[in-house]
This record gives structure tokens, C-alpha cells and sequence, in this order.
């Protein structure tokens, strides 16, 4: 049969596990039903410990503080304290330079209807995100910091999900900075984390006129990376009169074609010619862009020849002006291409599926999404193209005549990527598929089929496979780790897993690393645990002082944000068990167990 029983299958997969994704159009997360619920403040005074308290338990043992990460960058000394003048990008109030600009952007907007700078954000727990208090009473100089020294993408897909959840959050601006500049640095962040729709979504939830110095490079980023130059129009005069970023002279140009007004085109575009803002490719593409709008007449070829690198301007307006950009030029990017790319409406379904794969992985998309991605190409008239052979494979996977079929199907799919990364993004293009699948099955591949599942935090589900896994496998670990209910573990239980690939112990010092920081280990095992394996309980530095206080004083946010400050690495082997451990304990302390459980998951399905 032809793609009537697989668009259904597709479509009723993709409705079982539609949920909604911070950063589209209708802000949506790709969190599991109970993730991201908000936590209720306390009716007491918090404790003074991280260790949260287990519900199966009346208390639980104080955990000794476990060594730093290897990767972890240098903090400031204290997280409460203020940073140097000289790292800190804002200084407390906007300076005067910032309110001088304001003037050339005063809008015909009543007072009523101007969004205040004291909450600034785009969605709030009822979409997805975090609450207001998400980074509680750290210092804006101070977060502002570590999102600018952040290198994404991080390793781990779910502290990528909770982050975009704060940075895309409704919240009270920090003290310290001022709450255009606040949301200008989490846009920025998000566009280098490939995640450019919520950029979007974020420099437009501050009014014009409100735009710092800042806001306006924030800006230029999210346009380029969302491939929407009509996004600078605007801010563009005030932009330009700025006079700090070229791009938004030539923004200009590029506004009054866009606009119908080709007759101002060409003075720009010679102006800039003549000052030489720009040359070469660059300024031909803004020249395209320019003539693209109503009543333009300009024709013009982009050669990419003699071009070496993909800058954003040149990914922005070869992507608003249609122009095809070579793999071979795509490939000098940064990571965060692939993430515009997998957003990018303009692109065919099978030009975006690579791109896609990779931003499902990063946690960019969600399964749902990627799956209605393979369906459209199933769907499409050229099936001889790579791309339709992978949906072919996804819809055997849902509806094969027989069990087995289905699982040929994933088997085939799961063993066709060459790196790391493409074989986990397959694990959750699948998990849907993956928890259809009887325990009946005959040999089945239970390593994968579990971690298929749990990619996409569907834990009940993989819950079924517990009588099928053997002790001291890789799907006997994750569901362990994953089951809330799992009673306290002793090191012995650690002693015995023998998973694959694991020569050098890495795989079984993160069981410890996840076990004792979820609380299913006693402070003597964890004790015993650290001393057998090597892995350090007890050493401090400031990354571990920075989430440990981010922790005890509540701040969702701030411990996102730490926690992917200790994983700025694209490969997990760079993980240390002492980060992992630091990380699932904060996410616990503060409310979000479900993306503790999942962080330890993770680090056993993708070493």
C-alpha cells in the first residue's frame, strides 16, 4: 500500500507524542507530559542543603560534593558577588548613549499598550517555559556572562531543552542590567544554539524603541539566522543612525526594495559601494535582497566561487533571496547552521531532514516533529531520493504486515548513520516506533529499543521491557536510572553492569555519577562508590560552588544554564561523572526530576 495507511500511522504517532516546542510560532516543548510543570513554592524556608527530599523516603543522606568537571570554564570566585566592571557587558542602568538613540525610534504607540522592561520573554509555564523566578535573585552581569562565554551546542540533548525552556521564559529582569539587554543576550545564545526561531520570538518582545545597543546586534542575528532581513525594517533607521553594525546601513537598502520603493535602492547600494561597507558577495546579496521586493528590477547572479566561509550575513540572505548555498560552503559553518536549517520554511523537506536529524539530537526538535518531516517526504513525488528511502523505512517501522518487519525496520535504521551523533538523532526519530513494539518480539534488540524510548523521555513505556533486560546491561541501567520507584541501589549494583562499549569504565563511573545524584544511593555507598571508582567526592572550585548555590537558593534557571556551562563539549566522553553528578543533583534540588533522570539516561544511550 502507498502513503494512505503510513500518513496515518505518521500522523497518529506525531499526535501521541505532539508536545509543544518553546521557540515556534505557538511557543510548544518537546518535554513529556509532566515535564516543565511548575513547582510549587515552598511553604517553608528552603533548606539549607541541595539534596532534595525522595517522596518514598523521610529523609535522605547528605551527599558529599563530588570533584568539578574536567571542561568546566573558569566562574567568578562567588555567584553573588558582582562581576568585574570589565566582564560585566551592561553596566547597571542603560548608559546614556543607549537612551540618546531611543529617540529615532519613538513609535505612534499609545503608553498603554508599551511592554514593560521589568518581565521580558515569550512564553511562560502554561507553554512550556520556566516561571518568572527562573533565575531568582542571581546577578544579571553575572548570567549575562556565562551566556556570552557559552560554546553550544553542549553534549547533552535534554540540558539543551531545559535551557531554551529559561532563556525563552517570561522572567523578572535580573538586578543589575537593564531588561532590553537582559533579552538581547538570550537571544543571542539561542541563535548560537541553532534554536533561531525563539531568537526571533525574543528581540520582538521588546519594543523598538526600547532597543539598546545591544538589541540592535541581537537583531541583525536573529534575522540572519531566521533568513528574514523584513525583520530589521522596524528598528533599520535607527539601526543604521547607530552606526555601530554595518549590516544595518545596508539594511537600508534592502528595506526600501522590500518595501516598494525601488527608487532608493540604488543610491544606498552606491553609497555603500563607495564607502566600501561592503563588497563582493556580501553587498550582491543585499543587492538581491533589495530587488526582490515589489516593483524591483534589479538582476543578479551570486557566484560562490570565490568565497572561503559562511558568514550569518551570507547564510541570511542567500536563504531570504532563494539562493542555493553549496554543501561544500555549508560545511564551514558553525554547528548552529544546522539548527537555522532545520527551522528554515523555505526548504524543501528532504534538503531540511540532514539538518533536522542533527537538531533533533541537539534537542532543537522534538520526535513528533522529525517524524512529520519524513512524512511530507513520503509523501512527495521524487521517491528515488535518499531521503524518501529513511521514510519508507520510518513507515515499515509503524505499519510492517508482521513484528517482525517492523523490527527489520528500525534495525535498518538505527545502523545507518557513521557518527555518534547521527545514530542517537535515529534513536529519537524512532521512540514513537520503538514503544510500539510487543515484549513478545523475538531477540529483540532491548539495548536500543529501550534508549529509542527514553530519547524522548517516554519512560512508562520503556517501563515494559524491564522483565526483558538482563542485569548489568545497558537497558537494565537506563531503566534503572529512569524508574523513580527503583529502590535505594547499592554499589554492588553498580559493580555489576557490564554494558557494550565500556573498555575503559567511563559508562559504569556514570551509572554511579547518575545513581547517586537522583538519591537512589546511601551516602555510605556513594562514599564506598567514589573510592572504588575514582571519581572525586569532595573537591570544590567555582563551577561547583556556582550550581550548588543556584541549587539551594531555587533558581531553575541559573542551574540550566550552569549545567550546560559543565557540558561544552559535542561528544559525551568529555563529560566527567563528577559534571553528571552535579547536574542531576541541582535539577533535582530545583524542581525538575524528570530532566535529572533523562540527563542520566542519556549519558548511558550515547557513550
Amino acid at each position: 500500500m502507498r502513503i494512505s495507511r503510513s500518513k496515518v500511522a505518521l500522523a497518529a504517532l506525531a499526535a501521541a507524542l505532539a508536545i509543544p516546542a518553546v521557540g515556534q510560532d505557538k511557543p510548544e516543548s518537546i518535554l513529556p507530559p509532566g515535564f516543565g510543570d511548575p513547582t510549587p513554592p515552598p511553604s517553608a524556608p528552603r533548606p539549607r542543603a541541595v539534596q532534595p527530599v525522595r517522596p518514598e523516603a523521610a529523609a535522605t543522606p547528605v551527599v558529599p560534593r563530588p570533584a568539578a568537571p574536567v571542561l568546566a570554564p573558569t566562574l567568578p570566585d562567588a555567584p553573588d558577588a558582582a562581576p568585574s566592571p570589565l566582564d560585566a557587558p551592561t553596566p547597571t542602568a542603560t548608559p546614556p548613549a543607549a537612551t540618546d538613540f531611543a529617540a529615532f525610534v519613538r513609535a505612534d504607540m499609545p503608553a498603554y499598550a508599551r511592554r514593560s522592561l521589568d518581565r521580558v520573554g515569550v512564553a511562560g509555564p502554561a507553554q512550556g517555559a520556566m516561571g518568572t523566578d527562573a533565575f531568582g535573585q542571581a546577578d544579571g552581569r553575572y548570567l549575562e556572562t556565562l551566556m556570552r562565554r557559552l560554546n553550544p551546542p553542549v553534549a547533552s540533548r535534554w540540558v539543551s531543552i531545559a535551557l531554551r525552556r529559561a532563556l525563552l521564559a517570561r522572567v523578572d529582569t535580573p538586578r543589575g542590567v537593564n531588561g532590553a539587554d537582559f533579552a538581547a543576550e538570550r537571544a543571542w545564545l539561542l541563535v548560537r544554539m541553532g534554536e533561531s526561531v525563539g531568537a526571533r520570538a525574543m528581540v520582538q518582545a521588546v519594543d523598538t524603541e526600547d532597543y539598546t545597543p545591544k538589541m540592535f546586534v541581537a537583531t541583525m542575528q536573529a534575522a540572519l539566522a531566521t533568513g528574514d532581513p523584513a525583520a530589521l525594517c522596524p528598528a533599520v533607521e535607527a539601526g543604521a543612525n547607530l552606526g555601530a553594525e554595518r549590516g544595518w546601513i545596508l539594511a537600508r537598502a534592502m528595506c526600501a526594495g522590500l518595501s516598494g520603493m525601488p527608487a532608493k535602492v540604488k543610491p544606498l547600494i552606491d553609497q555603500a559601494r563607495r564607502s566600501r561597507l561592503a563588497g563582493g558577495v556580501d553587498l550582491l546579496l543585499a543587492q538581491k535582497v533589495a530587488g526582490a521586493g515589489q516593483s524591483g528590477r534589479q538582476a543578479v547572479t551570486i557566484e560562490w566561487d570565490d568565497v572561503s566561509q559562511l558568514t550569518s550575513w551570507r547564510y541570511g540572505l542567500a536563504m531570504a533571496s532563494g539562493v542555493e548555498i553549496p554543501d561544500t560552503l555549508l560545511a564551514t559553518g558553525t554547528p548552529a547552521v544546522d539548527g537555522w536549517r532545520a527551522l528554515a520554511p523555505t526548504l524543501a523537506p528532504n534538503v531540511r531532514a540532514a539538518a533536522a536529524e542533527l537538531a533533533a539530537a541537539r534537542g532543537i526538535l522534538s520526535s513528533a516533529a522529525l517524524i512529520d518531516l519524513y512524512s511530507a517526504i513520503d509523501a512527495g513525488d521524487d521517491q528515488s531520493i535518499a531521503e524518501a528511502g529513511i521514510a519508507r523505512d520510518l513507515r515499515a517501522a509503524y505499519d510492517a504486515n508482521d513484528v517482525a518487519g517492523r523490527a527489520d525496520a528500525l534495525k535498518r535504521l538505527w545502523d545507518e548513520p557513521k557518527t555518534a551523533e547521527g545514530r542517537y538523532a535515529r534513536l529519537v526519530l524512532t521512540a514513537g516506533a520503538a514503544a510500539r513494539l510487543p515484549q513478545t518480539l523475538e531477540k529483540p534488540d532491548v539495548d536500543r529499543i529501550v534508549a529509542s524510548i527514553l530519547s524522548a523521555g517516554l519512560d512508562p513505556r520503556a517501563q515494559r521491557w524491564r522483565d526483558k533486560a538482563s542485569r548489568g546491561s545497558d537497558a537494565w541501567a537506563m531503566l534503572t536510572l529512569a524508574d523513580p520507584a527503583e529502590p535505594v541501589a547499592s554499589y554492588d549494583e553498580v559493580s555489576a553492569y557490564a554494558g557494550a562499549n565500556d573498555s575503559d569504565g567511563l559508562k559504569r563511573r556514570m551509572l554511579f555519577a547518575g545513581l547517586a545524584g537522583l538519591g537512589r544511593m546511601s551516602a555510605s555507598e556513594v562514599e564506598r562508590g567514589a573510592r572504588t571508582l575514582g571519581v572525586r567526592v569532595g573537591h570544590e572550585d567555582s563551577w561547583t560552588r556556582a550550581i550548588g548555590k543556584a541549587a539551594l537558593d531555587h533558581e531553575p534557571g541559573t542551574v540550566a544554564l550552569l549545567s550546560a556551562v559543565g557540558m561544552q563539549t559535542r561528544s559525551w566522553r568529555g563529560v566527567s561523572p563528577e559534571a553528571l553528578y552535579h547536574i542531576v543533583l541541582a535539577l533535582r534540588a530545583v524542581g525538575l526530576p524528570g530532566e535529572a533522570k533523562m540527563v542520566a539516561v542519556e549519558a548511558m544511550s550515547r557513550l
